[in-house]
Protein backbone atom coordinates (compact mmCIF):
# COMPACT_ATOMS: atom_id res chain seq x y z
CA UNK A 1 0.00 0.00 0.00
CA UNK A 2 1.66 3.53 -0.97
CA UNK A 3 0.16 6.22 0.38
CA UNK A 4 1.09 8.74 -2.74
CA UNK A 5 -0.36 6.28 -5.13
CA UNK A 6 -3.71 5.69 -3.28
CA UNK A 7 -4.36 9.63 -2.14
CA UNK A 8 -2.49 11.42 -5.38
CA UNK A 9 -2.00 14.98 -4.59
CA UNK A 10 -3.26 14.52 -1.02
CA UNK A 11 -0.55 12.27 0.55
CA UNK A 12 3.69 13.57 0.56
CA UNK A 13 5.92 11.19 1.29
CA UNK A 14 9.45 11.55 1.87
CA UNK A 15 11.93 10.45 -1.46
CA UNK A 16 13.13 7.49 -1.64
CA UNK A 17 16.84 6.59 -0.79
CA UNK A 18 19.20 6.16 -3.85
CA UNK A 19 21.26 3.54 -4.74
CA UNK A 20 24.77 3.30 -3.02
CA UNK A 21 25.84 3.74 -6.83
CA UNK A 22 24.13 6.82 -7.65
CA UNK A 23 25.79 9.72 -8.60
CA UNK A 24 26.69 12.39 -5.66
CA UNK A 25 24.58 14.53 -6.97
CA UNK A 26 21.56 12.47 -6.11
CA UNK A 27 22.25 11.55 -2.64
CA UNK A 28 22.40 15.63 -2.19
CA UNK A 29 19.12 16.13 -4.40
CA UNK A 30 17.65 13.15 -2.21
CA UNK A 31 18.90 15.12 1.10
CA UNK A 32 17.42 18.53 -0.11
CA UNK A 33 13.99 17.04 -0.85
CA UNK A 34 14.10 15.26 2.63
CA UNK A 35 14.86 18.39 4.74
CA UNK A 36 12.29 20.15 3.12
CA UNK A 37 9.61 17.55 3.84
CA UNK A 38 10.73 17.13 6.83
CA UNK A 39 10.65 21.09 7.24
CA UNK A 40 6.98 21.20 6.07
CA UNK A 41 5.98 18.28 8.44
CA UNK A 42 7.61 19.83 11.74
CA UNK A 43 4.62 22.51 11.85
CA UNK A 44 1.78 19.61 11.26
CA UNK A 45 3.47 17.04 14.62
CA UNK A 46 3.66 19.92 16.98
CA UNK A 47 0.27 20.44 16.44
CA UNK A 48 -0.83 16.47 16.52
CA UNK A 49 1.73 16.66 19.95
CA UNK A 50 0.04 20.08 21.44
CA UNK A 51 -3.55 18.28 21.12
CA UNK A 52 -2.28 14.88 23.04
CA UNK A 53 -0.80 16.89 26.04
CA UNK A 54 -4.57 17.55 27.04
CA UNK A 55 -5.66 15.09 29.88
CA UNK A 56 -8.94 14.32 28.29
CA UNK A 57 -7.82 13.25 24.83
CA UNK A 58 -4.75 11.13 26.03
CA UNK A 59 -6.90 8.58 26.60
CA UNK A 60 -9.98 8.46 25.50
CA UNK A 61 -12.65 6.29 27.40
CA UNK A 62 -15.59 7.92 26.90
CA UNK A 63 -18.57 7.37 24.59
CA UNK A 64 -17.19 7.92 20.58
CA UNK A 65 -19.96 10.19 19.66
CA UNK A 66 -19.21 12.68 21.85
CA UNK A 67 -15.55 12.62 20.94
CA UNK A 68 -15.77 15.18 18.11
CA UNK A 69 -17.40 18.16 19.96
CA UNK A 70 -14.47 17.63 22.62
CA UNK A 71 -11.75 17.52 20.25
CA UNK A 72 -13.28 20.63 18.37
CA UNK A 73 -13.48 22.63 21.84
CA UNK A 74 -10.17 21.28 22.41
CA UNK A 75 -8.56 21.91 18.95
CA UNK A 76 -10.30 26.03 19.74
CA UNK A 77 -8.35 26.42 23.07
CA UNK A 78 -5.39 25.40 21.66
CA UNK A 79 -5.98 27.37 18.48
CA UNK A 80 -6.50 30.20 20.83
CA UNK A 81 -3.75 29.55 22.82
CA UNK A 82 -0.94 29.57 20.12
CA UNK A 83 -2.30 33.18 18.51
CA UNK A 84 -1.93 34.80 21.49
CA UNK A 85 1.51 33.73 22.62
Amino acid sequence: MSLCRDHPGKAVTPPRKPNEISAPEVHEARERARHQHSSQRIPVEHALADHKRWKCLARWTHRRGTLPATYLAVAGLVSDRTATT
